[in-house]
């Protein structure tokens, strides 16, 4: 596009911006739409503090301790079933939703012919 500047940001404003989303823990996208700045944005001011002050980016952390290991490893397990567990719940609730859906469409039908044949027609 032509004629078409980027908007430059002074570091007291990204600085001011990335506390908001920091202190307030308000999402980035709700900071960014109250500031008047792309969300993707405010997002890579973040992730860039995150970076400078040694946190890891991502939420990772390293190295796991053993015990850490084996919860994890349980807990991904138990996420496992879990998931499973849905999937067998939502195709029988999916099963029961179309048997309802099938009884619904009966029913009208039968309503319609029951006014028909009360009309008189």
């Amino acid at each position: 596009m032509a004629g078409t500047t980027r908007r430059r940001f002074d570091p007291e404003f990204r600085a001011g911006a990335v506390r908001i989303v920091k202190e307030t823990g308000k999402p980035v996208s709700h900071v960014a739409r109250d500031l008047g700045i792309n969300e993707y944005t405010l997002h890579n001011w973040v992730q860039m503090d995150r970076h400078a002050s040694g946190q890891a980016v991502g939420g990772g952390g390293g190295t796991l301790k053993e015990s850490e290991s084996e919860e994890l490893a349980r807990l991904r397990r138990e996420k496992a079933e879990l998931v499973k567990q849905h999937a067998r719940e939502k195709a029988a609730w999916e099963k029961d939703r179309a048997e309802l859906e099938d009884e619904r469409d009966v029913l009208k039908r039968s309503v319609v012919l029951w006014v028909k044949e009360a009309m008189g027609r």
